[in-house]
């Protein structure tokens, strides 16, 4: 009995010989897990590990080691993509105080830089045809257009009746929330807006992305306006890209340009 009791273990009340931990040995060493050995021969994983987990060299079979490295790329994608959200946080803040900073000396109260900054989005982004009557600016983002109709207005003595607002529309929009939608964001009546909408079917071959609130098309009757931001516009890309002096152009421009048609609005 006392022999037997040498040649034994006692783990968690129950025994085991060493005959069951050579066993345990050398189902290690042909790669079994620790779970496949539970399942054989009924011994805790724990007692498995105090047997062997610190001395025994066990070799990794090819199921093992994916399973190894999934858990190792698992784990340094998750490091990885922490690491790049804190540099993305790190550069946002760091252009945000940059931006604060330099924006101090802009000169917001003059109306010359309004109507530059008018001319630049309107020569990108509105109607540039010689034979098109009035001035009409296109585009899908809410906050762009909303930027045009306010600096069309500060830089203008606007007709607030002249405006209109046709809208370009997909199957997934609701047509009654898409005006209510760019009639608030615009602040135009929903009585300026054309009563017909395009709306364009679902492709069973082709993908689109799904933008917010459909094409907003945006007419304001008014021709020399436009007219005058595209001359404007060309006369700044000049300025700013050709090799002659700034004040030189500026001169020429006082010079050469009269406005017509339209009359600023005072300064702000």
């Amino acid at each position: 009995m006392i022999l037997k009791l040498i040649n034994s273990t006692q783990m968690h009340g129950r025994f085991y010989t060493k005959r069951d931990k050579e066993k345990v040995k050398q189902l290690l060493l042909t790669g079994r897990s620790y779970r496949e050995i539970k399942k054989l021969l009924d011994i805790p994983k724990s007692t498995i590990s105090t047997w062997f987990g610190k001395t025994l060299k066990r070799p990794i079979n090819a199921q093992s080691r994916r399973k190894h490295f999934a858990r190792i790329h698992k784990l340094a994608s998750i490091a990885l993509k922490k690491k790049w959200k804190m540099k993305r946080e790190e550069e946002a803040q760091f252009l945000k105080n940059k931006i604060e900073s330099e924006i101090k000396i802009y000169p917001f109260g003059n109306i010359g830089f309004y109507k530059s900054l008018l001319a630049m989005l309107y020569w990108a982004e509105g109607e540039k045809s010689e034979r098109g009557s009035g001035t009409k600016f296109t585009n899908t983002d809410p906050n762009l257009a909303k930027l045009y109709v306010t600096l069309l207005k500060k830089c203008y003595d606007i007709d607030e009746t002249k405006f209109s607002v046709r809208l370009y529309l997909h199957y997934y929009h609701s047509i009654k929330k898409a005006k209510k939608f760019w009639s608030k964001t615009l602040n135009i009546p929903l009585s300026q807006f054309y009563n017909k909408i395009y709306i364009k079917k679902r492709s069973k071959t082709k993908r689109f992305r799904k933008n917010f609130a459909g094409i907003c098309f945006i007419y304001y009757a008014n021709t020399k306006i436009r007219k005058e931001l595209l001359e404007l516009g060309h006369y700044l890309e000049k300025i700013i890209t050709k090799s002659a002096p700034v004040a030189q152009w500026i001169e020429q421009l006082a010079a050469d340009q009269k406005v017509a048609g339209s009359t600023p609005a005072r300064r702000i």
